[in-house]
């Protein structure tokens, strides 16, 4: 713990949008509070975001500013785009102002530019935390007005940064899977003596994903393999009932559990995915997003390099390749057992911590580079 750790104050948190910019941002929160009980956090989101939902569910003050999305083309959008930008920064500004912060970390989004230059303008240390393989405009932005830049994976490229890995929640940093395994297996209804694979295309869910592994409820069935299958809200997917089971859930409230239960999960290499899996030890099969510039691809690499997960493009993911691929794995327990030791050796569970001791480091040294 740095010598700042009694002066810390204020903290402005920024980001939003995906559930990928907020989820460490309330992990870095939670963190904050853990060590500063008395800590005055504050969190910049903007309108239309899984923020407006998610941080006040935990408890933090959540203040809301327009967003101002980059043009990527020239369009009536691109003409508007500098008067939304500036009124975003200057209304970052005063809130920078109005909590008094010690320092302003963002997680990238749309909020995080404005935060950023309100920060650099008002000389506030400025944190930037990038959780993708491939960094965000936002996150190249904050890291040439600060030295303290970490990242979720060793292969992100920006200056200054440092691997720490993804600020994850405590159920999931401390989650004993075998020993939660029997309250999970129970909640979802499933047969504790059974193989279980766990679908998920994270928190909006993936269509892709969700009709091929729907299509092969009949071979899951025949192999004995139970499915637990959270299709995102509104991509519910029909399947037959039978046995063994294959429970369709629109959303999970408690995805410790659904990893819990699992011994196998098929889903998208989204940061904040990868690196729970990983965490948690649990075998799996991403299906990178085919959209962007590739970096899900890139933030499986590492874990599928360790044989800790296998990766299969979008357009492969068919229900042969289930067939020939997943269902056979997830009736091998040796082979998951060895996959789910190299996935856990790829986890970083103390990456919250590592980012409070980066944002005390910030704050004692009270710089921001100009």
């Amino acid at each position: 713990m740095s010598q700042s750790s009694s002066a810390l104050q204020s903290v402005l948190l920024a980001g939003g949008g995906t559930a990928g910019h907020i989820s460490p941002l309330l992990a870095t929160a939670d963190a904050l509070r853990r060590r500063h009980p008395d800590v005055r956090i504050t969190v910049l989101g903007s309108h239309g975001g899984l923020e407006e939902t998610l941080v006040p569910e935990r408890g933090y003050d959540l203040r809301l500013i327009d967003k101002a999305a980059f043009p990527r083309r020239p369009n009536a959008a691109a003409v508007r785009f500098p008067q939304k930008f500036l009124g975003a920064r200057r209304d970052a500004a005063a809130l920078v102002q109005e909590v008094a912060a010690d320092a302003v970390v963002g997680f990238g989004g749309y909020v995080s530019p404005p935060a950023f230059l309100a920060a650099r303008k008002l000389r506030v240390p400025i944190v930037v935390h990038e959780g993708n393989a491939l960094p965000g405009l936002a996150t190249k932005l904050g890291s040439r007005f600060s030295p303290y830049v970490a990242t979720a994976f060793s292969v992100t490229k920006l200056p200054h940064a440092q691997a720490i890995g993804m600020p994850l929640r405590r159920e999931i940093t401390r989650l004993d899977r075998d020993a939660l395994r029997p309250e999970a297996v129970e909640r979802f209804g499933l047969n504790p003596d059974l193989p279980t694979v766990l679908v998920t295309g994270g928190s909006s869910g993936a269509v892709r994903v969700n009709e091929p592994v729907a299509a092969s409820a009949a071979a899951f069935r025949d192999a004995g393999v139970q499915v637990l299958h959270v299709t995102g809200v509104g991509k519910e997917v029909e399947v037959p009932p039978g046995e063994p089971v294959y429970i369709v859930l629109p959303y999970a409230d408690r995805m410790d559990l659904a990893y819990a239960a699992a011994d196998l999960v098929v889903t998208r290499s989204g940061g904040n995915m990868v690196c729970e899996t990983s965490s948690v030890g649990l075998p799996a099969v991403f299906v990178p997003l085919p959209v962007g510039n590739g970096e899900q691809r890139l933030n499986a690499a590492d874990v599928v390099n360790a044989g800790g997960a296998l990766l299969v493009d979008n357009d492969d993911f068919t229900p042969d390749y289930i067939r020939s691929e997943v269902i056979p794995l997830a009736a091998d327990p040796e082979r998951l057992a060895r996959m789910a030791e190299a996935a856990r050796a790829q986890g970083h569970g103390d990456a919250d911590e590592r980012l409070v001791d980066l944002i005390e480091q910030a704050v004692s040294d009270g710089v921001s580079r100009h």
